[in-house]
C-alpha cells in the first residue's frame, strides 16, 4: 500500500478498540517472569555453553602477543575465539568500530576475545588468566582539547550545516543580542538488560536469540559480517528489556555468540558485563554547543544561530545537536553548523531523541534567557516567535516551515507547511494546568522553609519520521486473527497498539488477536527506533488488514467498500457470516506494507510539546529535588493513553536524569568512561520523581499515516532538561549552562545564609 495523500476516513476512525487505555498484553508474561530475553531461551539452545568476553585494556593501539595457552588448559574450557582464528570478518555498515579487534584497537574494552567454557564462572575464571601484552599509542580523549580541529560533518537527516539569509549581518544589526555556551556530557544508555544473545548453527544456517530493536538491520549486519547469506541467518528478539538505541545496532555480543557456537558446535550465551556494556557498545557524545540570538527591540527573533561540536572515532556520526532550531522558532536569517572531531573514545551513536534531547537542552535555556534579556515572560517571548505567518509582521519569514528554503535549495521560499503546529497551544494548556501565572518572574523570591522554589519551562520537539513496515495477518477457523511483523518490542507496547489496530480493522475485540513479533521469518517492519516504530508499524498492520478485508469481502462475495467488519461478523445489507465461516479450514492470509511517497516532501512532519517543572533547590546544600512535572504533546493520534503515557513519563524521567545527575566520565589519561556500572553511573530513582502529568492535545494528523498518529517516545525528553534548569534558575538566579546541574556547580553561587 503507498501512502500518498492524506488519508481519509478509515476503520481506524471508529475508535471502538484504538484511543482506549488497554493494558499491555505481554504484561502478565513479563511480571510472572514468563517473558522470554536473550540470555533465558533454554528451552531453545539446550546443552548452550557460555561465552565470556574480554575487553581492551587500553584505548589505543595494539596488540603486540595474545597468549592463550593457559586459558586453554582451564576447567571446562572448550575454546578461546579472537581476531586470528576467527576467519575473515566483513564490516557492517552501522558499526564503525569493529567487533572483534586486533591487533589494531580503536577503542577501551573493545572486544578481542571471547572464552567460551561449560559455565560461566569457568568461563569467567579461565578469562582472568588471558596475557596479552600491548603497545599503547597516545590518544585523543578530551573534546574541549580537540573542539577546534573538528570539520563539518553531515547528521542523520542530512547535511549538518545549514544557512538561511543573511545571519552575521542581521544579528550584527539586531537591537538585543544574545551569545553563550553550553556543554551537555557523555550519556549512557543504562537499560536494564545487557546486550545478549545465545546462538545457535544447524550446517550453515545461524539462529541468534538476542536483545536487538531493529532485527532486520541486525540479521543484515550479521551475515555481513560473517560473510554469509542472509537468507541463512534467523535473527529472534521477541522481548528487549530496554533499548534506548544502544539495541539498534549489531553489537559483539552477537557476533562473538554465533562465532563461539560455530567453534565449539553447539549453542553459546553471550551478555555483555556492565562495564562492557557501556564502553564496549555506545553512548550519547557529549557537546559543546554555541548560541546566538538577535531580536528587535520588541523581541522579535530576527538571527538565530546554533553551532555544535561532538567527538567520535574515525568514520563515525556526529551528535546533531542543531536539528531542532532549523524549525522549532522564526527568524528570517538562520544558521546552524555541525562540527565533528577524532576522539578515541567508545562509540558514539543513537540514543532517545539523538540530536534533539541535547540540543534542546541548550537552545530551550538560551530562549529562556533571550526573554530574560528582553524583560519578556518565557512563553510570551516563545509565542511571539512562533513560525506561523503574520502577514502584517515582515520580520517572520512567509514559510511556515523557516528551514524549507535551506532544505529544498531554491531561491525563492517553497512554503512547505507544516503538517500539525500545535506548539502555541500546548504552552497555553500547559500553562493554565501549572498555574504559570503564579511564577514569580523574578529569581530566588519564593521560599519555603529551607527551599527555594523555582518553575521552568520548555519547548518540546521532534521531527516524525517515516519508515516503510510490512505485516503478515491470518484468519483462522475460529476467527482467531494472528499478526506477524518482525517489529519489536522495548517496553513501548507494541504488542498491544498492534492488537488494538487489527482488532479495529477485522472488527473483533483484542482478546481474538495473536501478535507475534521480533523475528526475522516475518515480514520487515520500521522497528523500533526514531520514534517512528508505533506509527509505521501499525500502518503496516492497516494495510495488511485492508488485504485481508479485500479477499474476506470477495469470499463473500461483496465490494470491500460496502463491507462493514463487526462483532466478528461479515455485514452487507442484509447479510452478514462470522470471520470464522468465511476462513474455514484452511484459514485466509494477507501480507502488505505501508510505503510512505510524496507527503513527506510535500509537508514538514514534525511533534511538538511543553515541559513544566517546579524544583525546591535547598538553600544550604545547592540540593535540587524537583516538585511537580508536567508534559503537554501535540503528536496525532494517540492509539493507547495508558501506553503513552507510560512512554511519555519515562521519556521525563530520562530528562530530569540528564539535567540533573548522568554524567559518563571519561579518565582523560586513559580514555575509558571510569563509571561503567549502574551503582556509579546514577540514573534517576522513584524518590528522585514526583508525580507526573500527562496531557495530548486532541489531535489526528492524516499526513502522516493511516492510523493518523505520529511518534511520541522521544518527543517526551526532549526539553526537559532545559525545563529543569530554566526551574533552578527560577528558583536560585543561578545559571548552569555545564550539565548536569550538580549541586557543586550551584553551591559557590547561592546567596549567603541569613
Amino acid at each position: 500500500m503507498r501512502f500518498d495523500e492524506p488519508a481519509e476516513t478509515n476503520p481506524i476512525d471508529q475508535l471502538k478498540v484504538i484511543g482506549q487505555p488497554l493494558s499491555r498484553i505481554d504484561g502478565p508474561l513479563k511480571t510472572t517472569g514468563r517473558a522470554p530475553y536473550a540470555y533465558e531461551r533454554h528451552d531453545v539452545a539446550p546443552n548452550a555453553a557460555y561465552g565470556y568476553v574480554v575487553g581492551s585494556a587500553i584505548a589505543k593501539g595494539r596488540i603486540r602477543s595474545l597468549n592463550v595457552e593457559e586459558v586453554q588448559k582451564a576447567s571446562g574450557v572448550l575454546t578461546v575465539v579472537t581476531a586470528e582464528n576467527a576467519g575473515a570478518l566483513g564490516q557492517g555498515n552501522f558499526n564503525f568500530a569493529k567487533l572483534l579487534c586486533g591487533p589494531e584497537i580503536q577503542h577501551y574494552h573493545q572486544a578481542l576475545a571471547v572464552v567460551v567454557a561449560e559455565t560461566f564462572e569457568q568461563a569467567r575464571s579461565a578469562a582472568s588468566l588471558l596475557r596479552i601484552d600491548y603497545g599503547p599509542e597516545r590518544g585523543s580523549y578530551d573534546l574541549e582539547e580537540v573542539k577546534d580541529t573538528g570539520r563539518p560533518a553531515q547528521i542523520t537527516s542530512g547535511p549538518g550545516d545549514s544557512s538561511v539569509g543573511d545571519f552575521a549581518g542581521a544579528f550584527a544589526a539586531a537591537a538585543m543580542k544574545f551569545d553563550e555556551t553550553y556543554r551537555t556530557p557523555d550519556e549512557a544508555h543504562a537499560m536494564m538488560e545487557p546486550h545478549a544473545t545465545t546462538a545457535a548453527w544447524d550446517g550453515d544456517r545461524l539462529t541468534v536469540w538476542t536483545s536487538n530493536q531493529m532485527v532486520d538491520w541486525g540479521r543484515s549486519e550479521l551475515a555481513r559480517t560473517l560473510g554469509m547469506p542472509k537468507e541463512n541467518v534467523r535473527l529472534v528478539s521477541p522481548f528487549i528489556g530496554g533499548g534506548f538505541g544502544a539495541k539498534l545496532f549489531l553489537r559483539s555480543d552477537a557476533l562473538l555468540a554465533a562465532l563461539g557456537a560455530r567453534a565449539v558446535q553447539r549453542p553459546v550465551k553471550v551478555a555483555l558485563q556492565r562495564a562492557l556494556v557501556i564502553n564496549n557498545t555506545v553512548h550519547r557524545p557529549a557537546t559543546i554547543q554555541r548560541i546566538r540570538i538577535g531580536t528587535t527591540a520588541s523581541g522579535e527573533i530576527t538571527a538565530i544561530a546554533h553551532e555544535s561540536w561532538s567527538g567520535n572515532l574515525p568514520g563515525g556520526k556526529p551528535e546533531a545537536a542543531v536539528q531542532q532550531t532549523r524549525y522549532l522558532y522564526a527568524g528570517e536569517h538562520r544558521l546552524t553548523a555541525t562540527r565533528l572531531a577524532l576522539l578515541d573514545l567508545p562509540e558514539g551513536n543513537a540514543m532517545r531523541a539523538p540530536g534533539e534531547a541535547p540540543g534542546m537542552m541548550a537552545l530551550e535555556v538560551a530562549i529562556d534567557e533571550m526573554a530574560e534579556k528582553l524583560k519578556l515572560d518565557p512563553i510570551e517571548f516563545r509565542l511571539k516567535n512562533d513560525t506561523h505567518y503574520v502577514p502584517d509582521n515582515p520580520v517572520r519569514p512567509v514559510s511556515p516551515d523557516p528551514q524549507s528554503i535551506a532544505d529544498r535549495e531554491k531561491p525563492e521560499p517553497n512554503k512547505r507547511p507544516f503538517s500539525q503546529r500545535r506548539l502555541a497551544e500546548c504552552f497555553r494548556v500547559g500553562a493554565e494546568q501549572f498555574d504559570w501565572q503564579k511564577r514569580s518572574a523574578t529569581p530566588r523570591q519564593v521560599r519555603e522553609g529551607r527551599w527555594f522554589i523555582g518553575i521552568g519551562t520548555a519547548a518540546a520537539f521532534r521531527n516524525n519520521q517515516l519508515t516503510k513496515s510490512a505485516a503478515r495477518v491470518r484468519l483462522d477457523g475460529q476467527g482467531v486473527i494472528t499478526v506477524e511483523t518482525d517489529m519489536t518490542d522495548i517496553g513501548t507496547g507494541s504488542y498491544t497498539i498492534i492488537a488494538q489496530t487489527a482488532a479495529e480493522m477485522m472488527g473483533v475485540p483484542v482478546e481474538k488477536v495473536v501478535v507475534r513479533l521480533g523475528d526475522s521469518m516475518f515480514p520487515v517492519s520500521a522497528g523500533s527506533g526514531g520514534q517512528w516504530g508505533g506509527n509505521c508499524s501499525t500502518a503496516g498492520v492497516y494495510a495488511a488488514c485492508v488485504k485481508l478485508r479485500e479477499l474476506l469481502a470477495q469470499k463473500f462475495g461483496a465490494n470491500s467498500a460496502d463491507v462493514q467488519f463487526t462483532d466478528g461478523l461479515v455485514k452487507a445489507g442484509n447479510r452478514s457470516a462470522s470471520l470464522a465461516q468465511l476462513a474455514g479450514d484452511a484459514g485466509v492470509v494477507a501480507e502488505d506494507a505501508i510505503e510512505f511517497a510524496n507527503l513527506r516532501d510535500s509537508y514538514q512532519q514534525s511533534t511538538f510539546g511543553a515541559h513544566f517543572v517546579e524544583v525546591g533547590v535547598d538553600v544550604a546544600t545547592g540540593e535540587t529535588r524537583i516538585r511537580r512535572m508536567l508534559a503537554v504533546c501535540a503528536s496525532g493520534r494517540i492509539l493507547n493513553p495508558k501506553t503513552a503515557r507510560s512512554q511519555v513519563i519515562g521519556a521525563m524521567t530520562m530528562g530530569a536524569g540528564a539535567a540533573l545527575m548522568e554524567d559518563l566520565v571519561v579518565d582523560k589519561r586513559f580514555g575509558f568512561f571510569v563509571n561503567h556500572d549502574l551503582a556509579s553511573y546514577e540514573v534517576p530513582v522513584h524518590a528522585d520523581i514526583p508525580h507526573q502529568d500527562v496531557v495530548f492535545l486532541d489531535e489526528t494528523d492524516p499526513v502522516s499515516s493511516p492510523m493518523k498518529a505520529k511518534g511520541l517516545a522521544e518527543l517526551g525528553i526532549c526539553g526537559v532538561g532545559a525545563a529543569v534548569a530554566n526551574a533552578i534558575y527560577n528558583a536560585t538566579g543561578v545559571r548552569i549552562r555545564d550539565y548536569p546541574i550538580t549541586l557543586d556547580k550551584l553551591l559557590e553561587n547561592l546567596p549567603e545564609l541569613s
